[in-house]
């Protein structure tokens, strides 16, 4: 259960709240900040009250941009800080010079500050080939959060 507190920052764009953890491992899409890094957890670990009081909720969790493993260990009646994340599908139009994308959403809306990502290793040619130099259409999916965009799935459509 995530229970939201009232602080809000949409420069940032994230959450503050008070995560309960129960170490039931029921963490789909559960999401939260390690090292100022927008992060999926993977695992809660609580560890028993100690001498001061406390049980501790032990995260691990995965950078959602670069797949890097990061561990937090927070009191479990600490809060921790939550980003806001966004996932939005876009048809690729065009690979610039510089692996720079063009993408178009269903309204028509044009996106040009997009990159091939490198992330995983050899997503960026796996796109590359089923784009096929505009013969194929692509969909790809653009993951948003803290303000960082990045391509994190791709379809080739038939």
């Amino acid at each position: 259960m995530q229970t939201c507190s009232v602080q809000h920052d949409d420069t940032r764009a994230f959450w503050h709240i008070l995560l309960h953890c129960h170490g039931d491992n029921n963490n789909r899409d559960r999401f939260m900040m390690i090292k100022g890094k927008p992060c999926k957890v993977l695992n809660i670990s609580v560890s028993k009250t100690g001498k001061h009081g406390h049980a501790k909720c032990n995260f691990t969790a995965v950078d959602i941009f670069t797949g890097k493993k990061l561990e937090d260990m927070i009191p479990s009646t600490h809060g921790t800080t939550v980003p806001i994340v966004n996932k939005s599908e876009w048809e690729l139009i065009d690979i610039g010079g510089d692996d720079e994308l063009t993408l178009m959403d269903e309204a028509g809306n044009q996106k040009t500050d997009l990159n091939l990502p490198t992330f995983p290793e050899g997503i960026d040619d796996e796109i590359r080939e089923a784009w096929n130099g505009g013969e194929n259409s692509v969909m790809v999916t653009v993951q948003a959060a803290v303000g960082i965009e990045q391509i994190i799935a791709y379809k080739k459509e038939s």
